[in-house]
């Protein structure tokens, strides 16, 4: 079912979706290869590379919906349990402020060396 969910996301992905991808593909960002709508067990992440365990959410404002914000908790404590470190980014901060997003996720991923930990 994951799988199905992820596929189908990436064949029609957000504008904000679009716009960081133009900046994480080909390893970019600090030797990083990013995945795009990629399943992890129930979950499907936006951007994750899995090598160093980032997974890089975006959302509009339907997730400060109740409902939709406690089901996102619940996904970032599920991946942090298993060893992911866990980047939110709304929408609006992609499209009109994508150097800030890149630092962030460029300062997340440290230099690759795996010694900012």
């Amino acid at each position: 079912m994951p799988n199905d969910l992820a596929r189908r996301l990436r064949k029609a992905p957000t504008m904000a979706e679009q716009r960081l991808r133009r900046h994480v593909r080909g390893k970019q960002l600090n030797g990083a290869r990013f995945r795009r709508q990629h399943p992890i067990v129930a979950y499907v992440a936006d951007f994750v590379c899995l090598e160093r365990r980032l997974v890089v959410e975006l959302g509009g404002g339907h997730h400060t919906e109740p409902d939709v914000e406690t089901a996102d908790m619940q996904r970032t404590d599920w991946l942090r349990a298993e060893g992911y470190r866990v980047l939110r980014f709304w929408n609006t901060d992609v499209i009109g402020n994508i150097e800030g997003v890149v630092d962030a996720i460029r300062d997340a991923l440290g230099d690759g060396t795996g010694a900012d930990g």
